[in-house]
């Protein structure tokens, strides 16, 4: 067993229950664009990746988004989210608990990240430790952000566990070079098998509640 010295969390479907939530709103965004897409083929499509990617995806589909796309589909997320958000339970009580460093690594915003940790009370337990994609030239599923983290916060790649929830989030912690354990506990793994998902990608161990969180793990109190 190997004792970790960074723990490093995606945002989206693990710290916040956020999936079903801002894939709801990019499906009505892209909706009012003349672009049907629907909730299940979103998070299909678009879990865990950035807006970037949304705007590369149906750029190669000959469908480029207007430049008031990405603005729009922000302020619709900052508004569900002010007032839907809620944190994945039992999340709280696994940070407080740590006794290693920790950060956030994510495919969101910074603002988004930042608006989503302060909604739902977690931003105490990182203290400004954000990491985005917007930081590095490459997001998920490239190993980039992963490895900015990491060095942005003095640790060693291998001595680094990630936990996530998307498949391009595993991808990319593997890559890293990081052990990776897969989360299934949000609501848009509901009626999907997440397990074989994220085991496919890579992961070292996929779980679906936080209080499983400690099973093989010797960071805590």
């Amino acid at each position: 067993m190997i004792t970790r010295d960074l723990i490093i969390f995606d945002c989206d479907g693990v710290l916040v229950d956020s999936e079903v939530l801002s894939c709801a709103c990019l499906s009505s965004v892209l909706g009012g664009h003349g672009i049907d897409l629907d909730l299940d083929r979103a998070l299909e499509l678009f879990t865990g990746r950035s807006i970037a990617a949304i705007r590369q995806h149906y750029d190669a589909l000959g469908r480029t988004l207007p430049a008031e796309f990405s603005v729009e589909l922000a302020l619709k997320v900052r508004e569900t989210f002010s007032s839907s958000l809620s944190p994945i339970e039992g999340v709280r009580s696994v940070l407080e608990h740590l006794r290693v460093a920790t950060c956030v690594a994510s495919s969101s915003d910074l603002e988004r990240v930042s608006h989503s940790l302060a909604v739902t009370g977690l931003s105490v337990y990182f203290n400004g430790r954000l990491f985005t994609s917007q930081m590095v030239k490459r997001g998920k599923p490239a190993p980039d952000l992963f490895l900015h983290a990491a060095a942005a916060m003095g640790a060693d790649p291998h001595r680094t566990l990630v936990v996530e929830d998307s498949v391009s989030g595993v991808t990319a912690g593997k890559a890293a070079g990081m052990a990776v354990w897969g989360f299934i506990g949000g609501s848009h793994y509901a009626a999907r098998d997440g397990r074989a998902l994220l085991q496919a990608a890579g992961a070292d161990r996929v779980f679906a509640r936080m209080s499983d969180f400690w099973n093989g793990f010797d960071g805590c109190a």
